[in-house]
Order: C-alpha cells, then sequence, then structure tokens
C-alpha cells in the first residue's frame, strides 16, 4: 500500500446521554429526548459513513470534532468495527460545551508516537487544539496531525466572532512553528551566522516535516484567521527554503533596520498551503442565512514538506474531496448524506423542550435519521 486515506468530519453534537454539570448543552440529556435509543442511532448512522468515506475503504487517519468524550468516541469505533482502529490518546478539554477533538488511526498504518492537547483560553475555556506525532510503519517517515474546531460563529455572526478564532489561530500556528522551527533555547547553540551550508541544511530538515493540520476552522480559506495569522494560502511562492528567506529579508528595502540571522529566523512564521480552494464555492456547511450558500469551513492545510514531497510523503491534491454523494452501504441500501437542497443531512430526533413538551422536527424527516450538519471532507498522502 502506498496511499495513505485521510478524512475529517466534525460529526455534530455526539453527546453522551449524561452532559456534565458544566456542559452548556444541556438538551442532549434524555429528559429532552436525548435518550439511550437516539444516541445508538446516531452512532450506527455515522459510523455507515465512516466505513464509506475513501470510496468505500474507509480512512486510516481521522480527525473528528464535536465529540463529548472517550467512551462515546470509542463507541463509535466499535460500531465501525475495525479492529486495527485506534484513538490517539484522548484528551477530556475544557470547553463549556462539553465537546473535544480527537484522531483515529490504523495501527496497520501508524506507529503512535506521542499526543499534546494545547488549550485556547478567550474569557471562558473552549476547545483544544490536539497535536498527535506519528510514525509510518511502511517506510518509518513521521506525520504530525493537528485537529482543530475554533470557535463558532454565533452571537452576531462572522464578523463579530472573527477575534475569538484569531486567537485560536495564533495559538494552532505558535504549534506550527514549534514543530518546524528552532526555539530560542536550540539557537543559543548554533552559530551566528545561519547562512552557511551546515547551517541552511539543518534549518531546512526541520522546516521540511510534515504537518497536517485539519479541522472546522469555522473560517473559510480565504478569511483573515486563516491567511493572516495561520498563514495558510493557495499560494505556493510563500512556502520558500531559508536560502530565499534570508536573502529576501536582507534586501535593503525591506528592512529599516539591520536584524541578525537569529532576529529573522525568529520572526519569520512558517507559511502553509490550504489545499480546500480548488473547491471553492462548493462547501462543507450549509448558510442559512443566504439561500443556497455553503461555507469552506472544514479543511486540510499542510506545510511545505507534505506539499513537495521532501520527507518520504506528499499530499495528493488531486483527491482532496467532500464526501457528499450517495452511496451504496454493504448492506446493499444507500446511504443519503445531503438534503434535496444541497445541505449535509442533520441528525433529526424528538427533541423536547425545558418543559418535557416534543419540538417539531423538519418537514420530511423522520426521527433518527441523518448524520451532522458538515460533510465529511477526505484526501490522500502518498508515502515516496
Amino acid at each position: 500500500m502506498n496511499d495513505i486515506k485521510i478524512a475529517f468530519w466534525n460529526l455534530g453534537n455526539l453527546f453522551d446521554i449524561g452532559s456534565s454539570e458544566t456542559a452548556l448543552a444541556h438538551e442532549f440529556t434524555p429528559d429532552r429526548g436525548w435518550t439511550k435509543e437516539v444516541l445508538d442511532k446516531k452512532v450506527e448512522n455515522l459510523a455507515q459513513v465512516i466505513r464509506l468515506i475513501n470510496d468505500g475503504h474507509g480512512p486510516d487517519l481521522l480527525g473528528i470534532c464535536e465529540v463529548e468524550n472517550q467512551q462515546i468516541a470509542q463507541k463509535l469505533l466499535c460500531e465501525v468495527g475495525r479492529d486495527d482502529y485506534r484513538i490517539a490518546q484522548y484528551n477530556d478539554g475544557p470547553d463549556i460545551r462539553g465537546i473535544d477533538t480527537s484522531l483515529i488511526y490504523s495501527t496497520k498504518v501508524f506507529r503512535f508516537i506521542s499526543a499534546n492537547s494545547y488549550n485556547v483560553y478567550l474569557r471562558y475555556p473552549t476547545r483544544d487544539i490536539f497535536h498527535v506525532r506519528l510514525e509510518v510503519i511502511k517506510n518509518g517517515a513521521e506525520l504530525d496531525v493537528i485537529v482543530n474546531h475554533w470557535p463558532a460563529r454565533v452571537r452576531g455572526g462572522q464578523c463579530e466572532t472573527e477575534p475569538l478564532r484569531i486567537i485560536a489561530a495564533e495559538c494552532c500556528g505558535r504549534v506550527v512553528d514549534n514543530i518546524l522551527k528552532y526555539s530560542v533555547v536550540e539557537l543559543k547553540s548554533m552559530q551566528d551566522n545561519l547562512q552557511s551550508d551546515e547551517s541552511i541544511a539543518k534549518l531546512n530538515e526541520r522546516w521540511n516535516k510534515n504537518v497536517l493540520v485539519m479541522g472546522d476552522f469555522n473560517d473559510q480559506p480565504f478569511d483573515k484567521s486563516i491567511m493572516n495569522h495561520l498563514h495558510a494560502t493557495p499560494d505556493t511562492e510563500a512556502m520558500q527554503e531559508w536560502k530565499y528567506i534570508f536573502e529576501f529579508l536582507n534586501k535593503d528595502y525591506y528592512a529599516r533596520e539591520r536584524q541578525n540571522d537569529k532576529q529573522n529566523y525568529l520572526q519569520h512564521a512558517a507559511y502553509l498551503y490550504n489545499c480546500m480552494w480548488s473547491l471553492i464555492p462548493d462547501g462543507t456547511n450549509y448558510n442559512d442565512r443566504s439561500m443556497n450558500s455553503m461555507n469552506m469551513l472544514d479543511q486540510f492545510i499542510i506545510s511545505r514538506g507534505l506539499y513537495y514531497g521532501k520527507q518520504k510523503l506528499i499530499m495528493d491534491l488531486k483527491q482532496v474531496k467532500i464526501f457528499k454523494e450517495n452511496v451504496d452501504s454493504h448492506y446493499g441500501y444507500p446511504i443519503a448524506i445531503r438534503e434535496p437542497d444541497g445541505r449535509p443531512m442533520s441528525f433529526e430526533w424528538t427533541r423536547k423542550d425545558k418543559n418535557s413538551r416534543p419540538i417539531e422536527i423538519r418537514k420530511g424527516r423522520e426521527p433518527n435519521t441523518g448524520y451532522s450538519d458538515h460533510f465529511p471532507i477526505q484526501g490522500v498522502i502518498k508515502i515516496i
């Protein structure tokens, strides 16, 4: 096998039946209609789709978000039915809605190395940024995966909540830079002239690591948080190696005050490539405020190493897709994950209000049908 099948999916409020006391999502409790039977059906529906992602083979690497705890994530894996799937060190984050990010990987493809969770604090805690290091068993290549779920476009819409996602973008950017760049402490042991052939080779070796950033960013590829703060663009010219970066930074017209190599190095952010631009104006989440408008909120973003195949792995950009077509399940019936109007088919269940009165579900839908309000995204990383 020379291909690694990857996917990401916002599972759409995959809550346990007993919400924690501090979680704000109180509607996902038995007295509000979120019973064990409803949860079991939601998990069954999600598992059907996961088995069919990546042309019916299922992903080797699956990032997920909006899952409440490890027990529910494990319940989903059991329903999928692949004994090679593992959860990469689930971290119960501090999000006040009680939902987390996580990563599922195949033990046939990857060897787990480590995982770290980075909390994003606003005035209140929100979803963590989850960083997992894996080794590809076939060729020993390392892959750093960063799973995200940035603050939502609520309480005023995109513009009013944009600063919250900028904070998350800067946090994610620091994680990326920690992977691709040497720290201040590490630089102290290096020579002052970073432009020697030996130093350039050392800097580039780290600069070209394989980094895959995935998630529901709640912003589109062209929004400020993604382009100006995470530095993820469709422009490959921004992803230079260090020889050319230093040449540019040392031009007289660029710097008002001459800085040394180490200062230039520390201040230069790692630029990334956003794999989703070619799919715009298609999207993964429906914008109810604008008729037939889709938002590209779920994205794959990669380092220059993974773009150019510098360290034994390369992203196949032609195989990046939104998974939303109707497909046949292995049970012999079609799986339809989108509504007639094109939006993702979210999971419908018979809710009850705080007075235990049933809330009517959407016209034309049956209870306990559907999946999520986001489409999954899928792609392929080739093993070199």
